[in-house]
């Protein structure tokens, strides 16, 4: 079982990494890793709502007709959603008006309709939660790094600290095309790796 936990984490955070490798919900992505604060708050709302959508979704995956099989899946992520949203509002009113109208597009965010269509609508609702939080974990461990090199370069602070006395932050890193330079370098960074080791 440790094993299998094993596997499906590195699958998650590392081989199938919805932003890294898959290159999924990059608008989110872009646009809430300004911050390390902003990107885990969105990587945990995903998380439960790719956990919460994909077991309803698997529950339902034999009453849901064929026909209308992706609007009832939207319904599913927008009920999910509409909690995170009013969650939030109520308890983490700074974080909810950070992320403004990234909330509420999370349920038009290919990484969770992709998993519900590929994944729940197919498997048992145990992998099926797995699959939800592997690669939850993957999404927020992706915008979590991201959101730290972004914050330093572009901010020169982490969670809001100042992190390295009399720097000058590069304001490009906290605006859109930083968002862009920045996942190139880490996707060119984990493809480097990956080439050296298959060379071995």
């Amino acid at each position: 079982m440790i094993n299998n936990i094993g596997t499906e984490l590195k699958r998650g955070v590392l081989t199938e990494n919805p932003i890294f490798v898959l290159a999924l919900g990059l608008c989110p992505s872009l646009g809430v890793s300004t911050s390390v604060s902003n990107g885990l708050g969105m990587g945990l709302a995903s998380t439960f709502v790719l956990i919460g959508s994909n077991i309803i979704i698997s529950l339902l995956k034999k009453v849901i007709p064929e026909q209308v099989r992706i609007p009832a899946y939207i319904i599913v992520i927008a009920s999910f959603v509409t909690i995170v949203q009013m969650v939030m509002q109520a308890y983490l009113p700074a974080l909810y008006t950070s992320l403004g109208i990234f909330i509420p597009l999370i349920v038009v965010n290919c990484i969770i309709l992709g998993r519900a269509e590929a994944f729940a609508s197919k498997n048992n609702v145990i992998n099926s939660a797995i699959d939800g939080l592997v690669m939850g974990l993957g999404f927020t461990v992706a915008l979590v790094v991201l959101s730290t090199i972004r914050e330093i370069l572009g901010a020169n602070k982490l969670l809001g600290l100042e992190f390295i006395p009399g720097f000058k932050p590069m304001t490009i890193f906290i605006l859109a095309p930083g968002g862009f330079f920045t996942i190139a370098f880490v996707v060119g960074l984990i493809n480097f790796f990956k080439m050296k080791k298959e060379q071995k």
